[in-house]
């Protein structure tokens, strides 16, 4: 025998239009992380909430660009990029990377270490770690582009800071930097 529960009441009319769609996704958590592509006077990158691990063998992960940014055809013509995981203290480095100042280009690469590993795509120093990707494959649906990377190498960081996540529309973080938490563990001993 089947039952059928009613439905709660939504707090709120439903929407089923691009803005009720961004509005609900304001709810879920996300991690933050730049996307880095190109070299010298040829780099650019975006500020991502959309990585994903696609499969761990062979590590590849996916993400989505606006098929409008200027990131999308630095990809095209690289073939390879960085994703950097940022943490809690890093969100000055979102800001420009999302061009919230205006920032393009090599711009957006200002006031931070930038290092490269097999590809040649900047990856920042600093942070929760990154990896270095080869665009395996790209899919246009809709609005955006779903690009596929290989990953050819990672770069661990300190991996005991808080991490930046975007959540209701603003960055938060999650969790505690690494000297809140010894702070925090020597004041129980007391």
């Amino acid at each position: 025998m089947n039952v059928v529960l009613p439905l709660p009441k939504a707090s709120a009319p439903l929407r089923d239009d691009a803005a009720g769609f961004r509005a609900a996704f304001r709810h879920l958590a996300g991690g933050v992380s730049v996307i880095t592509v190109g070299q010298g006077e040829d780099r650019t990158g975006m500020t991502a909430t959309s990585v994903s691990s696609l499969s761990a063998e062979p590590p590849t992960l996916l993400f989505c660009v606006n098929r409008n940014s200027s990131t999308l055809p630095a990809l095209e013509r690289h073939r390879a990029f960085g994703v950097n995981f940022l943490d809690a203290t890093q969100k000055q480095i979102a800001d420009r990377f999302a061009g919230r100042q205006g920032e393009k280009g090599p711009e957006r690469f200002e006031g931070a270490s930038w290092t490269t590993a097999v590809t040649g795509a900047p990856l920042l120093v600093g942070g929760l770690g990154s990896l270095d990707c080869e665009v395996e494959e790209m899919i246009d649906r809709h609005s955006h582009s779903i690009v596929i990377g290989r990953v050819r190498a990672i770069r661990h960081g300190r991996g005991d800071d808080a991490a930046l996540v975007y959540w209701r529309g603003d960055y938060e973080r999650l969790g505690w930097m690494a000297e809140e938490a010894a702070t925090a563990i020597g004041l129980r001993s007391c």
